[in-house]
C-alpha cells in the first residue's frame, strides 16, 4: 500500500532538510490500514515522532473534535518532555492541534476542563488513565478516540504498572472497537511477546510489527585505571578524576549510577575533584519535583557540564546537546546499557559515545559481556507473568465507579487484556466477591463493603464515599517507609530501608553504624536491636540493587570456560583467570562450581552461581539457616552478583546436602513466614487492591499508618482464612520479585546434577571479589578502613601465590 504525508507535513520535513525515515512511513502506512503496530527502533530514530505521525496526518485530513489520541507513558517527566518537543512541529506547522498532559501533579481545575472540553492529544500515565475510565461520563470522553500510544513499553509491559494499562486499554476497546493501540520502544528482545502483550485478546496477528532503520554503531570504551582492574567494588568511584577529566574536555556528559545511593556518592566524588567549578548536577526519584524539574530545565537549556543520573533517566528525555555517557559500574543488562547509551548525540546517524567504568574483575567481565551483547544485536528477555489479583480488584473497582456493571460482561472483557487471558470465571468471581466486602474473614465489616449486587444481576458501588475513596487511593506505587534503627531504651542509631529489614527475624544480627547488632524485634516503625559480641551474619546494604539479567550471566560463564577469549582481556584478568584454572577450576557453562577452603580460623564455601546479587542474598539467608541445623556453626555470608560465600567455625564436606531441593520448601517457607517479608508483600497488595486507604480526603496516611492497618488484617487473615486472594498475592509478590526466587530454582537445580566440589588448602584467584567484601558494612573510621585494605592485600597475595 503505498501512503504518502499531506502535504504540510512534507514541507516542514524539507524545510528542516529531514527525510522522512522508512519506520516512520510503516507506522503510517499500519494507521491507514487500521492495524494496531509495534515500532522497535533505536534512540533517535524518531520513534516518538513515528508514534504521532499518523495522529497529526489524520487530524490535517479529517479535522474532529474532541479526543483523538491517548499517548501513554511510565514517567510524569516523559509525558511533559514530549508535549514539548511535540508542540514544536505542530507550531511550526501552524496546526490548530491542542495536547496537554495529565499526570498526578496537573491541576484538579484542568482536569475537570480536560473531561469536558478535551484537548485531541491528552499525554498521560496509566494510572491517571485508569481514573480518567472510573468516571461516568469516560464512555462519552473516549467515543470517538482513534488511538493509544504506548511509549518505552518495555519499561512496564511485565510489571503491575502493565498489568494496570492493559486492562484500561481493554475498556477503552470495549467503548470503542475500532481503536487502534500502538507501542514504541527501543530495547524490545522479544518482538513477538510484546506484540502478543499489546494486542485485543493477544491476537498477535492483529499486530504489525515495525523495525526502525539501524543507526551508527556506538563508540563504546572501557576505562581500565591506570592499566589496572580492582579486585572489589561495584561502583567505579576510583575512577572519578578520570570521570572529571572527561567532563572537562567534553561539553555535555550524562553520568549513569545504578542506585540512589550511588549516584550521591559519585556526585559528591565528582565534587571533590571539581577543581575548574564546573556546573554539575544530580537527577533521581528520591529528589523533590521542583529539583529534578529545575535540573531537568538546566540541562535543556545546555547550561550543565555533567548530570549524574540514576535509571529516572533512562527513558526518552530529549537532549540533543549530550556529548557522552559514562556508566558507572556494570550496567546489569544490555538492554539497558543500549537505551543510557543511547542517551548521548540523540541521533540516528551520529555515532554516541559511551565510557565504561568497571568496578572490579567480575564486573570487567560483565562489561565485556554487554558491549558484546549490544553488537550482536542481542537484548535482555523479560518474563511475562499472569497479570496481578490485587491489579484487577483496582480495576473492577474503578469500573464500578463509572456505573453499573453486570460480571459476565467484565470477565469477557478482562479476559480480552492478554495478561489475564488465562483468568478462569472462578478466579474472577474470588475477585469480584472480595471488592464486595473483603472476603469472607472481613464480612462482618461495614467499612469493606464496597459493592452491592442488585436484584437484576447487576453490580454497582455500595455508598459514594467508596468512589472519592478509589479515586484519592487508587494506584500501582506503594510508598516503602523506612524504619528506625533503636536500642530497647529508645536510643536511636539511625534508620534503614524497610525492604532490607523485612527480611530479618528475632535473632539475626547485621553490621549497622559501626557495631554488631542483633534484632529483638520489628514493629510498624521501628526495629528494636541489641549490641552482641556475636559475628554478624547478615551484611546490610541499601538502595534498590540491579541484579545481572540471566544472558549477561550466560555470556561471563562462556568467558571463563572459553581461554581463547582471554587475549582480549587486560593483562591482570588474564593473569588471574590463569592462576585460577591453575590452582582450582573455572566453571563451565551450565555447571555449579563449589569451593571450600579455611582461611585465618574460618571455613569458607563459595559457590559460582552467576543468578545475580538477589538470589544469593535470598540463598545466603538459607543457606546459614540450614548450616546452623547441621551443627557447623554459620558465622555469616556475603554475595555478589557472581559468588555467594558461607563461613563458618566448622568445616563443610557435603555441600550437596546443603543445597537439596526441598530448602525450596522447608527453609524458604519457614523464612518468609518468620519474617515481615510476607507482611510487607501484603500491604503492598491491600492497598494496590483497595483494601487499605492511603488517603483521606485532605490528609494523607503515613506509611507507618498504613503499615499498623495492613499487619492487623494480615493477622486476622492468616488466622481465619489463610487461603484468602490477598494472602495468595502477598505470597506471589514475595516469591517472585523480593527473592529472585525463580533464580534461585534455576541454582537449586543446577547443583542437583552439575556441582563440582573443589577442596582447597586456601583461598582461591576467583573468590577474592566476593571475600573482599566482609567486613566492608562495618567501616566507621579511616584507621578501620586501612587495615581492611592491608586485609585485602595480603588475601590477594595468598589467593594468586603460585604455589
Amino acid at each position: 500500500m503505498s501512503v504518502t504525508l499531506p502535504p504540510i507535513i512534507a514541507d516542514w520535513f524539507d524545510a528542516r532538510g529531514w527525510r522522512v525515515r522508512r519506520h516512520q512511513m510503516e507506522m503510517l502506512a499500519a494507521a491507514r490500514q487500521g492495524d494496531h503496530a509495534l515500532l522497535v527502533a533505536p534512540t533517535g530514530a524518531g520513534k516518538t515522532l513515528a508514534g504521532f505521525l499518523p495522529t497529526l496526518a489524520d487530524l490535517i485530513e479529517h479535522p474532529v473534535q474532541g479526543l483523538h489520541t491517548l499517548y501513554v507513558s511510565p514517567l510524569k517527566a516523559l509525558a511533559v518532555d514530549v508535549r514539548r518537543n511535540l508542540l514544536t512541529p505542530i507550531e511550526e506547522m501552524g496546526l490548530p492541534i491542542q495536547v496537554e498532559t495529565r499526570t498526578g501533579d496537573t491541576p484538579s481545575d484542568r482536569k475537570a476542563r480536560q473531561r469536558a472540553r478535551p484537548p485531541h492529544i491528552l499525554l498521560t500515565t496509566p494510572e491517571s488513565l485508569s481514573l480518567l475510565l472510573s468516571y461516568p461520563d469516560a464512555h462519552l470522553l473516549f467515543a470517538h478516540l482513534r488511538t493509544v500510544i504506548v511509549d518505552e513499553v518495555h519499561a512496564f509491559a511485565t510489571q503491575k504498572r502493565g498489568d494496570l494499562l492493559n486492562l484500561s486499554m481493554a475498556r477503552l476497546q470495549t467503548i470503542n472497537p475500532g481503536l487502534r493501540r500502538v507501542a514504541l520502544s527501543a530495547t524490545v528482545a522479544d518482538v513477538d511477546a510484546y506484540r502478543a502483550w499489546l494486542a485485543p485478546d493477544g491476537d498477535i496477528g492483529a499486530v504489525t510489527p515495525v523495525l526502525g532503520e539501524e543507526g551508527a554503531d556506538p563508540h563504546v570504551a572501557i576505562l581500565i585505571p591506570e592499566g589496572r582492574v580492582p579486585w572489589s567494588g561495584h561502583s567505579g568511584r576510583y575512577a572519578a578524576a578520570q570521570v572529571m577529566a572527561e567532563i572537562q574536555s567534553r561539553g555535555t556528559t550524562l553520568v549513569f549510577c545504578n542506585t540512589r545511593g550511588l549516584a550521591e556518592l559519585i556526585f559528591q566524588d565528582l565534587w571533590s575533584v571539581n577543581d575548574a567549578n564546573l556546573p554539575i548536577g544530580i537527577h533521581h526519584g528520591s529528589l523533590s519535583i521542583e529539583a529534578r524539574r529545575k535540573v531537568e530545565s538546566a540541562m535543556a537549556a545546555g547550561k550543565l557540564r555533567a548530570l549524574v543520573a540514576t535509571a529516572s533517566l533512562d527513558l526518552g528525555v530529549d537532549w540533543g546537546n549530550v556529548d557522552c555517557v559514562i556508566q558507572m559500574g556494570a550496567p546489569k543488562g544490555s538492554s539497558r546499557l543500549l537505551q543510557r547509551i543511547g542517551r548521548a548525540n540523540h541521533r540516528l546517524d551520529m555515532a554516541s559515545e559511551a565510557i565504561l567504568i568497571p568496578g572490579n574483575r567480575f564486573e570487567y567481565l560483565e562489561v565485556r559481556a554487554a558491549l558484546d551483547a549490544v553488537e550482536a544485536g542481542e537484548r535482555d528477555g523479560d518474563d511475562f507473568r499472569p497479570g496481578s489479583l490485587d491489579v484487577l480488584a483496582q480495576h473492577v473497582m474503578g469500573l464500578a465507579c463509572a456505573g453499573p456493571f453486570r460480571a459476565e460482561d467484565v470477565l469477557k472483557e478482562v479476559q480480552s487484556a492478554t495478561p489475564y487471558s488465562a483468568l478462569t470465571a472462578e478466579a474472577f468471581d474470588h475477585v469480584l466477591h472480595f471488592v464486595e466486602g473483603g472476603g469472607y474473614a472481613l464480612r462482618a465489616y461495614d467499612r469493606f463493603k464496597r459493592l452491592t449486587r442488585e436484584q437484576d444481576g447487576t453490580w454497582r458501588v455500595s455508598h459514594p464515599r467508596f468512589i472519592q475513596q478509589h479515586r484519592l487511593n487508587a494506584g500501582i506505587i506503594v510508598d516503602q517507609p523506612a524504619l528506625a534503627v533503636r536500642f530497647a531504651n529508645g536510643r536511636k542509631l539511625g534508620t534503614v530501608e524497610e525492604g532490607f529489614a523485612a527480611q530479618l527475624r528475632p535473632g539475626d544480627s547485621f553490621f549497622f553504624s559501626g557495631m554488631a547488632l542483633e534484632v529483638v524485634r520489628m514493629d510498624t516503625s521501628d526495629l528494636t536491636v541489641r549490641a552482641t559480641s556475636k559475628q554478624a551474619r547478615v551484611p546490610s546494604w541499601g538502595g534498590s540493587r540491579m541484579a545481572m539479567s540471566t544472558r549477561l550471566a550466560d555470556r561471563v560463564r562462556h568467558f571463563l570456560a572459553e581461554p581463547q577469549e582471554w587475549p582480549r582481556f587486560p593483562q591482570d584478568v588474564r593473569e588471574w583467570l590463569e592462576m585460577q584454572q591453575a590452582r582450582s577450576a573455572l566453571p563451565q557453562p551450565g555447571q555449579l562450581l563449589i569451593e571450600t577452603f579455611p582461611n585465618e580460623g574460618r571455613h569458607y564455601l563459595v559457590c559460582y552461581s552467576f543468578e545475580g546479587w538477589n538470589a544469593h542474598q535470598s540463598l545466603g539467608m538459607l543457606l546459614t539457616r540450614r548450616m546452623d541445623a547441621q551443627g557447623l556453626m554459620p558465622l555469616g555470608f556475603v554475595a555478589n552478583d557472581y559468588a555467594l560465600a558461607v563461613y563458618g567455625l566448622k568445616p563443610i564436606t557435603d555441600p550437596k546436602s546443603l543445597f537439596s531441593a526441598d530448602i525450596l520448601d522447608h527453609e524458604f517457607i519457614d523464612w518468609v513466614e518468620q519474617s515481615s517479608l510476607l507482611k510487607r508483600a501484603f500491604r503492598d497488595v491491600a492497598v494496590i487492591s483497595g483494601l487499605i486507604e492511603r488517603q483521606h480526603p485532605g490528609k494523607r496516611k503515613t506509611g507507618r499508618q498504613v503499615t499498623f492497618s495492613t499487619d492487623l488484617i494480615y493477622d486476622v487473615l492468616r488466622k481465619y482464612q489463610p487461603d484468602h486472594l490477598l494472602i495468595k498475592a502477598a505470597w506471589a509478590d514475595a516469591r517472585a520479585r523480593m527473592t529472585d526466587v525463580g533464580r534461585l530454582g534455576d541454582l537449586i537445580d543446577r547443583a542437583a546434577t552439575t556441582m563440582l566440589h573443589i577442596t582447597l588448602d586456601r583461598v582461591s584467584p576467583l573468590a577474592v571479589p566476593v571475600l573482599i567484601l566482609i567486613g566492608r558494612e562495618q567501616v566507621a573510621q579511616q584507621a578501620a578502613e586501612d587495615a581492611l585494605l592491608m586485609e585485602a592485600e595480603a588475601l590477594v597475595n595468598e589467593a594468586m601465590r603460585a604455589d
